[in-house]
């Protein structure tokens, strides 16, 4: 027997988060207010707190909901068989991915929420999608953890220059394949001063 009770609160709270999303997507992070967002959803304020009990509870709500979008995008990837084309694309796929919606990206990426951290299980996501990664590099000999924090920076530094310089275009976008041969090549160089 469906349980239509549960059906229309988690239909509620979807709502909630739809217009928690339109919120900060118009008016960025720090604009989230209960007060309005109840209002957005038309409810009283006291009635949100039956659906999130504060404010952080639903940037957490949030911060699953990226991150689940984030590893359907990976996981939806096709297969390859060169793992540097497949590199190559996680690579063009995360800065698309980040650059789509900068409001999510922050939430996602940068700690600019004081006092904000995710939960287990919203951070247990996250999680998967670095040890995704992880395995990805791994098949291209990339191991230490150093190359995977050279990596990351390279490529949230290419997503975030885009948001913060130019929003809409592809300028920084258009490099992603540069910095993938950038990086391979360094790592590569690292492989022969050690031989």
């Amino acid at each position: 027997m469906r349980d239509r009770r549960a059906e229309r609160r988690e239909a509620t709270k979807a709502e909630i988060l739809d217009a928690a999303w339109e919120v900060v997507r118009a008016e960025g992070l720090a604009a989230l207010s209960l007060r309005d967002l109840a209002a957005k959803v038309g409810m009283r304020a006291p009635s949100l707190y039956s659906y999130f009990d504060s404010k952080h509870a639903i940037y957490d709500a949030m911060f699953l909901q990226g991150n689940l979008e984030l590893l359907a995008r990976y996981e939806a990837m096709p297969a390859y068989d060169d793992p540097v084309d497949e590199f190559r694309a996680s690579a063009r796929m995360f800065v698309g991915f980040t650059v789509e919606d900068p409001a999510r990206a922050q939430l996602m990426f940068m700690r600019s929420i004081p006092g904000f951290e995710p939960s287990a299980e919203a951070y247990e996501v996250a999680v998967r999608i670095v040890e995704r990664s992880k395995r990805r590099m791994a098949k291209l000999g990339v191991t230490k953890p150093e190359d995977f924090d050279l990596w990351t920076s390279l490529v949230s530094g290419l997503s975030f220059q885009q948001i913060a310089n130019e929003p809409g275009t592809e300028r920084w976008v258009r490099l992603v394949d540069q910095a993938v041969d950038m990086f391979l090549d360094h790592i590569n160089k690292k492989r022969g001063r050690r031989k």
